[in-house]
């Protein structure tokens, strides 16, 4: 008499239900860092500080508060920290080898990206959250009372988000090192913090550097929150008298496909040292 096998499937979590998880993972993780949880949270209040009060009142001609032109850059930079956390968190995952051991393990390695996209977005939300309450309580800042503002705003967020999140993954490959990770990736964040409207005005930049700035996703993603946060009144100042949102739109979703092209197309899971 014949004995029937009858084989069970062995049931496996999906791809995004295992990033998820690994969102979670990787924010825990960071939340246990009180030093690095405190630098993240407080920089970007510390500088909306300093500069709404020095450069306190309305800009010359349009009645637009500095300290809405401020809550608006800095909401863009906190948007973009993506591409710094993940430049410089990726690249000391391969240098200390937890790339290499995640690689080898079931996990798909999709699972690993969105885990760590998830957790730059919620990151990048809560520090959205605090620059929005401190300029309404500190700063007088009126919050748009449109449906269509905030549907502006959530748009711009999630693309470029999603825009800094992945050149930030293809920029982790440029440093030999975990230690010098730091040094590579955060010099260019600064710069252009300086040249697409976060900490000056883009109508006071030289025309070179406005062209330089309008590569990069910053200067489209910092021109959404103003139009958000300033509206109509604030449109003169911009370089070509609107928002051209539809040029932002178009800019941002261009860097989501060419910064997943560019990660296919430089990441690796290995260290150099390793070959």
């Amino acid at each position: 008499m014949s004995r029937t096998t009858t084989h069970v499937p062995l049931w496996r979590p999906s791809a995004a239900r295992l990033g998820l998880s690994r969102a979670a993972i990787e924010t825990r993780m960071f939340l246990r860092e009180r030093d690095a949880v405190i630098f993240v949270f407080s920089l970007p209040i510390i500088l909306l500080a300093i500069f709404g009060a020095i450069f306190s009142g309305t800009l010359e001609g349009s009645g637009v508060s500095v300290a809405q032109l401020y809550v608006s850059g800095l909401i863009g930079s906190a948007a973009m920290t993506g591409f710094q956390n993940l430049g410089i968190g990726i690249a000391i995952d391969r240098d200390d080898g937890t790339l290499k051991r995640l690689a080898g393990t079931p996990l798909p390695r999709s699972s690993y990206f969105v885990g760590r996209a998830l957790q730059t977005l919620f990151l990048s939300l809560c520090q959205v959250v605090l620059l929005l309450a401190v300029g309404v309580l500190a700063f007088g800042l009126d919050l748009p009372i449109r449906v269509s503002a905030w549907v502006t705003f959530s748009w711009v967020f999630v693309l470029g988000v999603l825009s800094s999140a992945l050149l930030g993954v293809a920029a982790s490959s440029l440093p030999r090192s975990g230690r010098s990770a730091s040094a590579v990736i955060s010099m260019p964040f600064v710069v252009l913090q300086f040249v697409s409207g976060v900490f000056i005005p883009v109508s006071q930049l030289p025309s070179w550097l406005v062209n330089i700035a309008s590569v990069f996703p910053l200067k489209w993603m910092c021109q959404g929150f103003r139009s958000v946060f300033i509206g109509d009144a604030g449109a003169t100042l911009e370089v070509a008298g609107s928002y051209e949102l539809d040029r932002v739109a178009m800019v941002l979703g261009a860097w989501v496909v060419g910064g997943l092209v560019l990660c296919l197309l430089t990441f690796r899971w290995k260290s150099r040292r390793d070959g």
